[in-house]
């Protein structure tokens, strides 16, 4: 590898924000770490909240963007081009922190995502929206990676649990207060404002960042792998693409979707053979050598399928079987997000203190089958306390394993490779998300379909033929007949939805036993301890003598 990559110091003898690298020796005025590393985090938790927390907001505003822009016909494609350039370029901002620096590069990303929410606030069409769109998706791939990947050269993996719980009240505080601050800005400022209200939020994590974060400065002398970031590309955006229009735009096996899958398939064998050639491949392969990066690559996989077509599905029910509003439906998530920050919090700093992590992992994949099978139960007559319930248990198993699937990515990387290492676990589980998404929607949709021609006739198949849902104010006005039909139809379907999800994380579960208990980086494991395993990791960054 290239000299740059191996060592850290800068020019004046210092190192980084701690001192050191993370899994050195304490230094002289570690002290002050805690509240210098707290201040970081504040600011990288605005950068996470800024990138969560967009798409939240949108979508409460989306209906109001259409009335007065127009162009309902490519609405899909508002949230589409965002979640495309995302995650198509979460690897590449991954590769270039690693090969340039984290806080320039991150910088960068926050610059970017500001720049496309000021461009998507002044729209004045919707293809215009939906380039600024683009451009603002780009910027929040590099957010994401960002908060991750320097998060994990601050913090020892064996001193991370601490923070664990304050990521996940980051995603608490996205998923619960976005539908409500996006009503609110959309009804008293306008739709515009659902954008404007990322600068200010973006200005305090810049100048923050500026001030506080101190990495070292590096400047990698190997050319950026065009080649191969384009194939990566290319094959990302085809998946997406995919599971974005298969079974909605198009027939699974039309023309549109089997082309796209042969130009993913070909482009994804064709990064594979450039990345073997390279001498700085945008996604090293070899980290894919190590036991537990794959299997908590899968487990990603597989945690994103189910937590993103539950967040997808729940909601629905809620709206049409238990009766509530919209905004309702977002605070009956409650128990959900506050189980999955509280047995995040209690993981981490059990980790921190005994070291030990499969055994969370092992416990969540367990509890997340078992959370959905729970939801699998729920009919006309479940009770909100009851569903409360089913979620809170499938909410402590995603607590289980959201940070802590990350710490194990990040801590069976070397240090050189840790953007790459934090992106390709990010985009495994935003792949997983997307596939999660087309194919429990596909299963719903034809479960409603079926019931709905069950109960009603033909009346039910031209009511779901354009698709499965259908708005709650229409509901209302529909004959109690059709609307109980419809009721039955949705319960129905999301049955079905949360069978099959307990189904597919069995195989998340069954992956988590596998998992090897490598010493955490940071710990006061012995170098004779950390040789024991074959996964891990070599941390070849020099440390200058003076730290």
């Amino acid at each position: 590898m290239g000299k740059s990559h191996n060592a850290t110091p800068t020019g004046d003898g210092k190192t980084s924000a701690v001192k050191g690298r993370p899994d050195a020796a304490p230094a002289k005025g570690e002290a002050k770490q805690p509240a210098s590393v707290r201040m970081v985090l504040f600011a990288l938790m605005i950068a996470m909240l800024l990138a969560m927390l967009d798409n939240m907001i949108v979508g409460t505003a989306m209906p109001t963007i259409v009335g007065e822009l127009g162009g309902l016909e490519h609405l899909s494609w508002v949230v589409t081009a965002y979640t495309l350039a995302t995650a198509a370029s979460t690897p590449i901002w991954g590769k270039l922190g690693d090969m340039y620096g984290r806080k320039g590069v991150f910088l960068t990303s926050i610059v970017i995502f500001l720049i496309g929410s000021a461009l998507s606030g002044m729209a004045q069409d919707m293809g215009q929206l939906i380039g600024f769109r683009a451009v603002q998706g780009l910027g929040a791939g590099g957010l994401m990676v960002g908060v991750m990947a320097i998060i994990g050269d601050l913090i020892p993996p064996r001193e991370r649990g601490k923070y664990q719980g304050m990521m996940a009240g980051v995603m608490a505080v996205a998923m619960i207060g976005g539908p409500l601050v996006g009503g609110s800005i959309t009804d008293h400022l306008g739709w515009r404002w659902s954008f404007y209200i990322n600068l200010p939020l973006g200005a305090i994590a810049l100048i923050m960042v500026t001030a506080v974060l101190h990495l070292p400065k590096k400047r990698s002398q190997t050319r950026i792998d065009y080649v191969g970031a384009a194939l990566l590309t290319i094959g990302i955006t085809a998946l997406v693409l995919i599971t974005t229009w298969g079974g909605t735009e198009y027939d699974w096996l039309s023309a549109q979707i089997v082309g796209l899958a042969v130009t993913g398939v070909v482009a994804l064998v064709l990064f594979v053979f450039v990345e073997r050639k390279v001498s700085e491949p945008v996604l090293p392969l070899h980290i894919f050598r190590n036991g537990n990066f794959s299997l908590v690559t899968v487990i990603g996989f597989l945690v994103g399928f189910v937590m993103f077509g539950s967040m997808t599905f729940l909601p629905l029910f809620q709206q049409t079987v238990q009766g509530a509003s919209a905004t309702n439906s977002g605070l009956l998530l409650l128990p959900m997000l506050l189980a999955m920050m509280a047995v995040s919090l209690f993981a981490g700093r059990v980790t921190t203190r005994t070291g030990k992590y499969k055994i969370f992992v092992v416990v969540g994949g367990g509890l997340i089958t078992l959370g959905l099978t729970l939801l699998s139960l729920m009919d006309t007559d479940t009770t909100r306390f009851t569903s409360g319930a089913y979620m809170a248990v499938l909410g402590a198993g995603m607590g289980f394993l959201m940070q802590t699937t990350m710490l194990i990515a990040q801590n069976s990387v070397e240090m050189k490779d840790m953007g790459v290492g934090s992106s390709s676990a990010t985009l495994f589980r935003t792949i997983g998300g997307s596939f999660g998404v087309a194919i429990l929607g596909a299963i719903f949709t034809h479960q409603v379909q079926a019931t709905m021609v069950e109960r009603i006739g033909k009346a039910g198949e031209k009511m779901t033929s354009g698709g499965a849902q259908m708005d709650p104010k229409g509901l209302a006005a529909l004959p109690p007949m059709i609307k109980d039909a419809y009721a039955h139809a949705v319960a129905t379907g999301t049955h079905q939805v949360f069978l099959w999800g307990a189904v597919i994380s069995i195989a998340g579960f069954a992956a988590a036993w596998f998992l090897k208990e490598v010493p955490l980086r940071g710990g006061p494991a012995t170098p004779a301890e950390s040789s024991k395993s074959e996964d891990a990791p070599t941390d070849r960054i020099a440390v200058p003598e003076t730290v």
